[in-house]
């Protein structure tokens, strides 16, 4: 079931001469994996601490689309410029799973949304990410079968986030949505290991 990460190609062909260039300076994929996990949890930190000043949540859409950003470039030093490591692969995969948390668990702070719900999405979005990590331990590859990937939930947080920061009053029905996130979650689990044995 394909996500937005089939658009990472072409997402990684922008960044390419960017990427270049931060090789040529110096800039190492460890240091860029270890700044965008500082980058998540200084933001959902500063979003729990401000529930309540609803602009705060611009910084979900614009914190997202960089930490994707900055998770391409570390992968694109790593694997283009002879900078891959296994503390690197330790650093990306545990630093994906800290900022999951650290940029979901804010809205349990937001009406209408109950805490269960969020909860219930983080640990199943966590969960899905090692059920794609495992694909390499049980001798395939890292599988990032959908429906809802890392793209795709970061897209779903940022456009939440906009809502709030826009002043939008969420509905009270909204209150199923991280319950609703956790669903496809499971689903995207059970995918990723189909995908894993078959592959």
């Amino acid at each position: 079931m394909p996500t937005l990460y089939a658009l990472k190609p072409a997402f990684q062909a922008r960044l390419r001469p960017f990427v270049a260039w931060l090789a040529h300076v110096g800039v190492t994929a460890n240091q860029v994996t270890v700044a965008a996990s500082v980058l998540s949890i200084a933001t959902g930190a500063l979003i729990a601490f401000f529930p309540d000043r609803t602009a705060v949540f611009w910084l979900f859409p614009v914190v997202l689309f960089v930490r994707m950003a900055m998770n391409a470039v570390d992968g694109m030093l790593a694997r283009e410029h002879g900078q891959a490591s296994r503390l690197g692969v330790y650093l990306n995969e545990l630093g994906d799973l800290v900022s999951d948390l650290a940029l979901t668990l804010p809205f349990v702070l937001v009406a209408p949304f109950q805490p269960w719900g969020v909860v219930s999405f983080a640990i199943m979005a966590l969960l899905s990410e090692c059920a794609g990590i495992i694909g390499t331990a049980a001798g395939a590859v890292r599988i990032y079968a959908g429906p809802l990937g890392k793209s795709d939930r970061a897209l779903v947080l940022g456009a939440l986030g906009a809502l709030i920061a826009s002043g939008v009053t969420l509905p009270v029905f909204a209150s199923w949505l991280f319950p609703f996130l956790a669903a496809l979650s499971a689903v995207t689990i059970v995918n990723r290991i189909r995908a894993g044995l078959a592959a």
